[in-house]
């Protein structure tokens, strides 16, 4: 049965630094699509989202900013809200947990468990800081992971392997404040006595959703459940977020758990959305009509389909009738992460290829199709530079838009620029196979998107328009119209007539079926290519309403006689040289990331020895060395060459390639960031057939051990050394 109403909500981003397109592509661009599917079906949807500013994350972002967590937020969630916006994701309400009503939210939600008696009460030991006088957050705490032996884990998340902590699970566990170990201390707080839920999650889940939730989605649920359960704190003893309401006996100090509040968003954004349009928000809250779908990524399914219904059971709302979790997107080879500098970040992106050129929306319609054409939907993808230009250079600029362009200019060149007739009589079987496919489509695409396989329906598009494109080439309308002009003057005239008629009557039908197509072109891919469709439109001459999902399907939706505009570019080509840039750009800010990361810590001063000292030279001979600040980008191993490593280094004016006999003593992965002195007028030498640019200045140990002969501070990559 079809439901009433839709409610729609991607998991709140943390308001804390820029987010990547992994980000983008897990929980927002998928949700994008299938709320645009929706829209265009006139459905009743609302589709929530904003930003979630309490919890840690917040706190230690501005102490690495020296700022507050206010400043931070208002910060933040600007860009974010932003970023999204220009990369067309199209939400009904983007809020934030720090506005008044969500507090309000959280604290009634809070209150009716709490009275009910739902909530349990314990006095516990929790992880406290002795010098900063505090009780740590889970994010306050890091050690070794006891599943992957990450030595920075999280104390509710090990970011390396991506499984769910608490801070008793970790290795060594420290104090991200003081760098000491912390002791336990007697607290209060209030618990979700998840345990008492576990039948009624293993049969709403496994024995309700087995069919139709994603398989990697049960599969987690499964593993918690026969884990076994615990109740899990809902509060926190910390001065930033949802302070728990004044006549709370004991709540004095302590704020709602950031996992706890988050979710709550959810319902707090859509009585705002309600506010502003003068809506009933209940209505998808509570009615059994609504259907209520989460978008996320894995790390967000423990809260999205075992936390966050039990809560919602307990509160007597709906609960999520799907939870389309995607996995993770890596990064040319490497999990993706911003803390790493290992990301492309959406504000990066934006303005490399969005702001800094016309035609900017293209920019974005090609970085929305590779990230669903690699959507990490059953398993992690990968994102490559290489993958993004062959997959807009060979699918959308040489299938899709190659097939829209052909078929306008086209029907310029032979119909004078109007939607030709389509003759009854001269339909062949290829004509009919095609608006055949063109309906079938249609039925395809529909039923995939509904099943949230987006990739694949996507897929469907670009096929159809393949077709399109296969049909024109074996139709040749242009030798139709060549063979109209070469008719043989003593042809008889009847003869001559009726195989003129015949020609122009193919040409015709040729392209008034291709226009056809391209019209429904425009409504099957406005969901995944907004600004691609809405460009369609303006060539067509037409309104957004024929976007809606009721025209798809139909071969009479451009009028025979009226004319359309001159055919624009729908994408451009990405360059060779772009995808050396970015990935150039890439390895640079990881270099420097680390770079940041090597200079907090401390290290004992390498002791000098004596060794022998060379033949004394004159300081002029000296002066016409030329000695360079250079930062590490890259290593790697030189094939068949045991003691060699090929180094890229940024001298800040330029970045060159040096040959290295280090390989014994280094590992290509422990020099990246690394700044190190380097003699940067030596003469280019060809080593293993690679030209090497300069040569690094080492010190060797009585151990024969080498180091590095680097700046004690982080200095400008290209200073002089003298």
């Amino acid at each position: 049965m079809e439901p009433k109403r839709y409610l729609i909500t991607s998991a709140l981003p943390y308001a804390n630094g820029l987010k990547h397109i992994g980000h983008l592509a897990g929980a927002y661009l998928p949700a994008d699509i299938y709320v645009r599917y929706l829209r265009a079906q006139k459905r009743d949807v609302v589709w929530v989202c904003g930003s979630d500013e309490h919890g840690a994350a917040i706190t230690i972002q501005a102490m690495k900013e020296k700022t507050t967590p206010r400043e931070i937020v208002d910060k933040y969630h600007a860009i974010l809200k932003s970023n999204m916006a220009d990369l067309g994701i199209s939400f009904d309400i983007y809020h934030r947990t720090t506005s008044p009503i969500h507090h309000e939210t959280a604290q009634e939600f809070f209150t009716a468990l709490n009275d009910k008696g739902d909530l349990e009460i314990k006095d516990s030991e929790q992880y406290f800081d002795v010098e900063a006088n505090t009780f740590l957050a889970d994010r306050y705490i890091v050690g070794t992971c006891p599943v992957c032996a990450n030595p920075s884990a999280y104390g509710d998340q090990c970011e390396n392997c991506g499984t769910s902590l608490s801070p008793e699970q970790l290795i060594n566990p420290r104090s991200t404040l003081s760098g000491n170990a912390p002791i336990k201390k007697a607290t209060k707080h209030w618990y979700l006595p998840l345990d008492k839920y576990e039948d009624f999650l293993r049969k709403w889940i496994l024995d309700n959703h087995k069919e139709d939730w994603k398989a990697n989605v049960l599969g987690q649920c499964k593993s918690w459940l026969d884990a076994g359960l615990q109740p899990r704190a809902v509060t926190r003893d910390l001065d930033w977020g949802v302070q728990l309401p004044a006549n709370v006996e004991g709540g004095k100090g302590k704020v709602l758990y950031v996992w706890f509040d988050a979710p709550i968003g959810y319902i707090s954004a859509t009585k705002q959305w309600a506010l502003d349009n003068k809506k009933d928000w209940k209505p998808y809250w509570n009615d059994k009509e609504t259907k209520l779908v989460h978008f996320i990524g894995k790390d967000n399914i423990v809260f999205h389909c075992i936390i966050f219904p039990v809560m919602l059971k307990m509160y007597g709302d709906i609960l999520p009738d799907n939870v389309p979790s995607n996995e993770f997107m890596n990064l040319e080879g490497d999990k993706m992460s911003t803390s790493r500098g290992w990301s492309i970040e959406m504000e990066d992106y934006i303005n490399d290829f969005v702001k800094k050129e016309n035609g900017g929306d293209m920019m974005v319609d090609a970085l929305r199709y590779y990230l669903i054409a690699i959507a990490p939907e059953t398993k992690d993808s990968e994102f490559t530079w290489k993958g993004f230009q062959d997959s807009v250079n060979g699918e959308l600029v040489a299938i899709f838009g190659n097939f829209v362009n052909r078929a306008f200019v086209l029907m310029h060149k032979l119909c004078k620029g109007k939607v030709p007739p389509l003759h009854q009589d001269f339909i062949d079987e290829s004509d009919k196979d095609l608006l055949q496919e063109i309906r079938n489509s249609k039925i395809k695409i529909e039923e995939l998107i509904e099943q949230y396989k987006f990739r694949d329906a996507l897929t469907a598009v670009i096929d159809l328009s393949r077709k399109g494109n296969k049909y024109l080439q074996e139709k040749e309308p242009w030798i139709k119209a060549k063979g109209l002009l070469e008719a043989k003057p003593s042809m008889n005239l009847d003869a001559k007539e009726g195989q003129l008629l015949g020609l122009q009557a193919q040409i015709d039908n040729c392209l008034h079926i291709c226009l056809q197509l391209t019209a429904n072109l425009s409504v099957f891919i406005n969901p995944f290519l907004p600004f691609t469709a809405k460009k369609m439109c303006h060539m067509m001459k037409v309104v957004d309403k024929i976007l809606e999902w009721e025209n798809g399907g139909k071969s009479n939706l451009l009028s025979v006689g009226y004319s359309l505009r001159e055919p624009q570019l729908l994408f451009r080509k990405i360059e060779d040289s772009e995808v050396i840039e970015q990935i150039d750009k890439l390895k640079t800010k990881r270099a420097y990331n680390m770079l940041e990361n090597i200079i907090t810590e401390n290290k004992e001063p390498v002791k000098p020895t004596a060794v022998d000292i060379k033949a004394e030279i004159q300081f002029d001979d000296f002066a016409k060395i030329d000695l360079k600040i250079a930062t590490i980008l890259y290593a790697e191993k030189v094939e068949k060459a045991d003691k060699l490593l090929k180094l890229e280094v940024d001298l800040g004016f330029e970045k060159r390639t040096i040959v290295s006999g280090i390989a014994m003593h280094f590992k290509p992965e422990e020099l990246i960031g690394k700044q190190v002195v380097v003699v940067a007028n030596l003469a280019p030498r060809k080593m293993r057939g690679i030209e090497s640019n300069g040569m690094i200045l080492l010190a060797e140990d009585a151990d024969g051990k080498l180091h590095f002969v680097s700046p004690e501070n982080v200095i400008q990559s290209g200073s002089g050394v003298s």
